[in-house]
């Protein structure tokens, strides 16, 4: 595990993760709840860096049901699903406290949104740098390389820290 740079805090049975435990990996993301024959098994939860959480029963390591809750509070439904869909486009914090007055816009559901580096993408779970392909997560700390699809889908749909400022210009 510490060649990894994963860590574990629980009971062992036979050199093995057994009983309860918290098992936290490198990237930030934790688990905690049963194990059994080193794999996460029964009832337990992923903590994610951002906030959200998910609770699963695990079996064998893999979920067999589960429920994500996003840092907001928002839960997340694999059936009818309409959180920002075509016809309620409102991010969760507009749905609870209300909408902006007009002129006055929401670009993401933190208000206010996140400080974007200059020349990088937000991409949901931190930051992209297209000139390096890299991704950091918001504390700056080393997530992943872009593969090509990844770059396309962040370039075509994330949100950028412009280095100029945009304006409406009305036609003349």
């Amino acid at each position: 595990m510490e060649a990894t740079g994963s860590r574990y805090r629980g009971d062992i049975v036979r050199g093995r993760m057994e009983g309860r435990g918290s098992y936290a990996l490198p990237t930030g993301t934790e688990y905690r709840g049963a194990l059994r024959d080193g794999m996460f098994d029964g009832e337990g939860e992923l903590l994610f860096p951002n906030g959200g959480t998910y609770r699963a029963v695990w079996h064998r390591g893999v979920p067999t049901q589960g429920k994500y809750t996003f840092a907001d509070g928002l839960e997340y439904k694999d059936k009818k699903w309409h959180y920002c869909d075509g016809y309620d486009r409102r991010f969760y914090t507009e749905i609870c406290s209300g909408l902006k007055p007009a002129g006055i816009s929401q670009l993401t559901n933190l208000d206010p949104p996140r400080k974007i580096p200059v020349g990088c993408y937000d991409c949901g779970d931190g930051f992209y740098n297209p000139e390096t392909r890299v991704i950091v997560d918001y504390k700056l700390r080393f997530l992943r390389n872009a593969d090509d699809d990844e770059h396309e889908w962040i370039i075509r749909t994330c949100r950028k820290a412009w280095d100029e400022t945009t304006e409406h210009k009305p036609k003349p």
